[in-house]
Parts: C-alpha cells; structure tokens; sequence
C-alpha cells in the first residue's frame, strides 16, 4: 500500500505545472530580524518553531521514485546577513548512524546531509554544504555529469568538486532517533544575486551508509538529462545583506631539509617565510582575489594514480588555497584552464563571478622559475573564461590563455557550448585553436571535443569524440595526450528491483572505443587502437556495490615511443645495434572488477582487480597483467581513523612466464582526531619496483639497447630493484577554511633488500611548519 501511494503522489508531483505559484516544492523563507541562535547542535530555540519545514524525501540511488525508508526533517529560515539550517534524521534502524570525527571534506564514509543552493537559480551550478551527524564539514560545486561512466552508466548522475572551501559553521549530535544538526552559512560566504527579491535552486540530498541509499528532498529522476532542473526552490529571499566581504589570510611558513649522508645537517629555508592572500567582495556577484608571494607547499599528499598507459599524462587535482576560491569559475568541457602549471607565483590575481547572465573569471600571475624572490626569473600566466546562460540550460563560452616567458609565448583560444533536448538528452561540445612561438615562427593547431549524452531511467548511454592536433599545445592546461583522436560510444540498459529485492539495481553496457593518430584519421585510415568492453554494474540490498567488465582490445605500435630502442644483434661476429621494429599489433583480452562493502559499523573496504592478457609497455610485447588494489578502513571508534591501502602491479611475459615488472605499494594512513579541527596523522608508504633486463620478447628475445641521446651511447638493460620507505607525521590545526597550523615531518629511506626493514640508508627527511589567520573585517 505505502509503495502505491508513493508512486500516486510521485505521479501527480511530476504532473502538476514547473512554475513557483503552483510547485510544491517551491517554498517561501521566513525573514528574522534578530534571533539569539548558538550553533550548538541543539534545534530547542523558539526560533526554529517559524522555519520553513522540508520533509517526505525520495530515493534516487540506487533505485528512484519510492519514498525514503529513512525520514529527515530539514528546517529553514534566514536573517539579513546568513541563511539557517537545522537537520533532524531519523534512523529506523537503531544504533546504525555512521558518525566519525572526520577532517573537512572527508565524510564520505560517514552518513551526511548535502545543502544544494543554486544561488543565481540557473539550473547550471550549485553551492553545496554538507554535514555529518556530528557537524563535521564538506563542500564544493555541484554541476549535472556530462558523459556516461566506464562501468555501465550506473553512476552520481551529478559532480561535485570539493576543491573549493566556504566559511561556515555547524554542529551536530546523535539522538536517541537519529541525529540533529545545526547550520549557519554567512551570505558573504558565496555569491548570489543582486536583485532586492530573488528565488534560489534548492535540494536536500541525505546518503544512509548502512543501506547504500542516496534521496532527495525533491523526487528527482534518473531520467533526466539533469539533476540541476529538477531542484527547488526557496522563493521570496528579500534583502540580502553581505556586507563588506574583505578576508585577509596572512601565512607564515618555514622548512628544515636534510639530504642524504651521515654528515648531513639540516638546511634552514627561511628566505620568503612571510605571504598574504586578500579576497574582496566587489559586490553580491563579483570577488577579487589577489595573492604576494603565498605558500604553495602541499600538505596533503597528492592522490595516488596507477599508470596503465604511458602516453598519457597524470593528472592530480589543484590543492592550493588561492586558486580554489572560484576555481568552477574556470572549467571547460577540455581542461584548457590548468591552475598548477603556476608552479611559484611572485603574484598573482583574478576576479570571478557573474555579470548578469554571464560567468566571468579572469586570473593573471607572475611566475618565478626560481625557488626564492631574491632570484627572480619571470614568465608570465593569463586566462579568461567567459560563459553566457542561454535559454533553458543552454549556454555558450569562450576560453582565453597566454602564457609568456621571455621571447616565447603560447595562445589557445576556444569556444564551447550545451544544450539540452527533451530533458533526457544533453550536448556539449568545444573547439579551439593553439598558437605557439618560438623563435620568431608561429605554430597554431586544432582541437574538439564533443561528448552528447542520454539519460533514459532503462535505456542511455553516450557518444563522445575528441581530436588534438600534434602540434595542438596548451601551456596553461592539461592535456593527457596529443596528436590523437579518440572517439567512444556506451549504449546501457538499466534495471531496476521492487522494495525489498536482493538487488536493488543492475545495468549491462557496451563500450566501443577507438584512437587514431591524427594523421591516421585525417588520412581515413582505420584507428590505431580498438577496444570492445562489456561492462555491468550492480547494486545489492544493504549497500554492495560493484561492477565489471570484460574487455577485448587491439593496440597498434605506438608511434615514437620507441624509437631509442634498439636491438643487439650479432653480424659477422660482431655486436651491433639495429633499429628496435616490433609486432604491428597487440591483442589484449581480459577483465576488470569493483566490489564495495557498505560503511559497516566500524569497517568499510574495496577490491579493484585487472587480470588477463595485455600490453607489456617495456618490451611492447604481450603479457599476463594481475593488477589489484585492495582498501581497508577501520573506524574503532568516532576519533581513530586507520586506512590500509595495498597496489600490486605485475606483468608477466606471456611467452616463458617470467617477471617483466613488479610493483607493489603498501600504504598506512593512522589519524587520531583530537577534536573537530585539531588531529595528528601518520602515514607510511612502502614502494617497492622490480623491472627485468629487456629483451625483445615479440620477435627474436634478443637484448634490448637505448640509446643516449646526448652522447650517442647504446646502454644495454639490466635488472632493476628499488625499494624507497616514506614515512610523514602531521599536526593539523584547521577551525575554519584559512585558518591553520600545521607541523609536519618527512622522512625518505631505501633498503636493497624488498621488506627487510633493515640497511635502511636516508634519503632526506625535513621539517615544515604553516601558520596562517584568517581575518575576516
């Protein structure tokens, strides 16, 4: 009977008009002058008893469409200067509220609340706020997914990028029903409107770890090209006051290093241990950020990547302070606008925000070659993004770059564009053009990318292609590979179980995938590389999850990777190196696997396994691959955190079954949360690489020889081991985004013998230290 109803109110919600007279999930704010609010995690000030009141939540994920088995309770009101929310969730199930201590952006484990508020209510962007039960913070941008996922297109049909951080504050407690939280987001926080009356996007989104399920305040369905068209609204928000928005984050920083020997000591790097970044809000829409001589040492350490291929570049996320603030501001559908090729900014500053119904971002830096400002040896970053909202969800932009250093300069300019058909359909495309200096000769050269996707809730999937030239070339982006042109297409097929079923939701999909060489593809000729993947992805009752896929592939010689290789051969008695030539082509087949746990009540973990037959990239040959990473959490209690991370990476020769390469990557990571902002972690990484002598094991099983470029040697290959220990303490201090103290120690260590833990010889260790305020005027 519930399941009936259910479906009855979800049908007439969909039917009822998409305008805010009419739309129940269209919902006037209360406006309170003056309130005496403590954010204590405690909902028991009158105040409250006025709040606007969110319930009746829908599932979304796995399965949509039923009413969420879990009831949340979501209270809003605002005062002139910040928005108010306090959150009541009830677990039917007792004692199953996951609740950790967990450092900012890191509550993904735990169950939490995600606030949507699309603040210019364009249906493109959201701000998003989120909360665990015990208050801990999240944030980022919310933005609908543009292309289909690899595992079936079973996938968040939304992305969210935690890079940027926001100041707000919130506190939270379990309760003998669930959990309550309170929220307080200060308007000077985030950008919004200028009009005295305006209406914001809204959405509620709570995740229950015990039983894998993600709902919404609004019944949003999965077909729908987008998650942002189906949000609602807060209406009536009547002046809204920022105030001046002036932030001042001076940063002091310094660092001890000791390289390797007995006799080392430790340098001292105090040379520039003073910076200051400055954030201005030049109205409700626009904010100016400048930045001298910041600290742009990492913390925290950059993701692991395991590299199955390499051609392609690596990429890691921006992590620095100053260019996260407004960072969504700059992204394209093509990574044409890469902020950490500013590697040592002297100074730098850039404005973002929106005029109207234009995104506007606009970034300049003087970048120094050199480590420290005494030695100052300039080049010079600037970028724009521009981006017109159209009608509907369609909307239109252009990417600026320019990079300067000395008498060589490089361009790229680009335009690019969405568009959205019959809700379930969405296009995305861009295109652009490099120009490149050196020497007095101009070089320009091509790029697209299109990627065109279907959001059907049985049948979907997506169709994308892109083309670099081989002399496309963005200094001040990130580009995996060039000189290519890679196309794909994923038709999927979903299905879906009724409450109560072992599995809550299954998808069967195929991948065709092709990548030419530029001039291969211009010329008409068939592509260099051809995969074939059969791809499923599931979802079981109480929070498993996984999917796999079984592959069949054909890779052509790469070109230019090998050219200084070559083969010693034997002529009339004597030694010479010929040209390294190589099978044509490679046939790969084999599978990939992921199976996820739910967040049990103390445990959590993940199995990702590759296995079968597949390139040997140091012999270009064929072999057996076993790669596997296996991730293990344990959560003993709401302050200790403890993750074991092991990748194993092994090729073997497929020919005599003997060990090409061998890499494998133990990694501990142990944090005791003190108190919400303060936690002391250590993390040790053991990795340990085995590569083979190199023979042409394709063709002739001859030795292989490379050749030195710069004295014209030919170097034969020998067996390699490498075994390197890291181990990294830190004290973190972090009360609010801007404000933090940190104090760390770094130590790195190899040893000959793989695990033996002894012989140990030092690389280099170091000390650092970071202290920065935030003063918000």
């Amino acid at each position: 009977m519930k399941r009936i109803l259910s479906v009855a109110l979800l049908a007439a919600f969909l039917a009822l008009p998409a305008h805010a007279g009419d739309d129940p999930f269209a919902s006037p704010v209360p406006r309170i002058e003056s309130a005496d609010v403590s954010i204590d995690g405690f909902l028991d000030e009158s105040v409250w008893q006025q709040a606007a009141v969110f319930r009746e939540f829908w599932d979304y994920l796995p399965v949509d469409g039923r009413l969420a088995e879990d009831s949340t309770q979501v209270m809003v009101w605002y005062s002139p200067t910040a928005i108010h929310f306090g959150i009541k969730a009830w677990e039917v199930h007792d004692e199953e509220v996951r609740a950790t201590l967990a450092d900012r952006d890191k509550i993904e484990g735990d169950d939490y609340i995600q606030i949507v508020l699309d603040t210019y209510n364009d249906r493109r962007q959201a701000f998003v706020i989120g909360v665990n039960p015990l208050g801990q913070q999240t944030d980022g941008i919310l933005s609908d997914r543009t292309r289909s996922d690899s595992g079936g297109g079973a996938g968040r049909p939304y992305n969210i990028d935690e890079s940027p951080d926001f100041v707000f504050e919130s506190k939270g407690r379990l309760t003998e029903y669930g959990y309550e939280v309170e929220i307080r987001l200060p308007f000077k926080s985030i950008r919004y409107q200028g009009a005295l009356t305006q209406d914001w996007g809204f959405n509620i989104i709570r995740r229950v770890q015990h039983s894998g399920y993600t709902s919404t305040w609004t019944p949003s369905r999965l077909d729908n090209a987008s998650f942002m068209a189906q949000n609602g609204l807060l209406t009536g928000l009547t002046d809204l006051r920022r105030g001046l928005v002036l932030d001042i984050n001076p940063e002091f920083t310094g660092a001890a290093n000791r390289p390797a020997g007995a006799d080392a000591t430790f340098d001292q790097d105090f040379n520039d241990p003073v910076g200051v970044n400055v954030r201005w809000g030049l109205s409700n829409n626009l904010t100016l950020n400048g930045t001298l001589n910041p600290d742009f040492s990492q913390v925290e350490a950059d993701v692991a990547q395991i590299e199955f291929d390499p051609r392609r570049q690596v990429f890691f996320p921006e992590r620095r302070p100053f260019f996260l603030d407004g960072i969504e501001m700059f992204a394209s559908p093509t990574n044409l606008i890469y902020t950490r090729r500013v590697a040592n900014p002297l100074s730098a500053a850039k404005v973002t925000g929106k005029s109207g119904n234009t995104n506007v971002a606009f970034l300049s830096a003087v970048d120094n070659k050199q480590l420290h400002l005494s030695d100052l040896d300039a080049r010079y970053f600037n970028a724009v993004r521009l981006r017109r909202d159209l009608s509907g969800q369609n909307t239109l932009g252009m990417v600026y770059t320019d990079k300067i250093d000395g008498d060589h300069w490089n361009r790229v300019a680009a335009v690019d564009g969405r568009m959205t058909f019959s809700d379930i359909y969405s296009l995305t495309w861009q295109t652009g053009m490099s120009f490149t200096d050196d020497d007095g000769g101009t070089e320009s050269a091509p790029m697209w990318s299109l990627n065109a996707l279907a959001s059907g809730r049985k049948w979907g999937g997506s169709i994308s292609s892109t083309g670099y030239h081989t002399d496309f070339n963005s200094e001040t982006g990130f580009i995996q590979r060039t000189g290519i042109v890679h196309m794909n297409i994923r038709p999927t097929r979903r299905w879906f179980g009724d409450a109560g079923d072992f599995v809550e939701s299954y998808s069967l999909g195929i991948t065709l995938d092709g990548t030419w060489d530029y001039d291969r593809f211009t010329a008409g000729n068939g592509p260099n590389d051809r995969k074939l993947h059969f791809n499923s992805n599931y979802s079981f009752r109480g929070g498993w999850s996984g999917l796999t896929s079984v592959f069949y592939e054909s890779f052509m010689m790469p070109t230019g990777l090998y050219d200084n290789y070559y083969i010693e051969t034997e002529v009339n008695g004597k030694l010479t190196a010929q040209p390294y030539v190589g099978v044509d082509r490679l046939i790969n087949l084999g599978f990939w696997s992921r199976i996820a746990t739910p967040r049990f009540n103390k445990f959590s973990g993940s199995l990702f396994v590759v296995a079968g037959l597949d390139d040997n990239f140091y012999e270009w040959a064929r072999a057996d691959i076993y790669f596997y990473t296996l991730t293990l959490n344990y959560h003993p209690t709401d302050q200790l955190r403890v993750n074991l991370l092991y990748n194993h990476q092994h090729y073997v020769r497929h020919s005599d079954k003997s060990t090409v390469a061998l890499r494998r990557v133990p990694r501990l990571k142990a944090e005791y949360q003190l108190t919400p902002s303060l936690f002391v972690r250590l993390v040790g990484q053991y990795n340990s690489m085995f590569v083979d002598e190199l023979r042409d094991d394709s063709r002739t099983n001859l030795p292989i020889l490379i050749l030195d470029p710069s004295s014209g040697e030919f170097n034969r290959t020998s067996s390699s081991r490498r075994n390197h220990l890291t181990v990294d303490w830190l004290l973190s201090y972090r009360p609010t985004p801007g404000t933090v103290l940190f104090l760390g120690y770094g130590n790195s260590s190899r040893e000959p013998d793989t695990y033996r833990f002894r012989d140990l010889q030092r690389l280099q260790d170091g000390l650092f230290f970071k202290l920065s305020y935030l003063f918000r005027v």
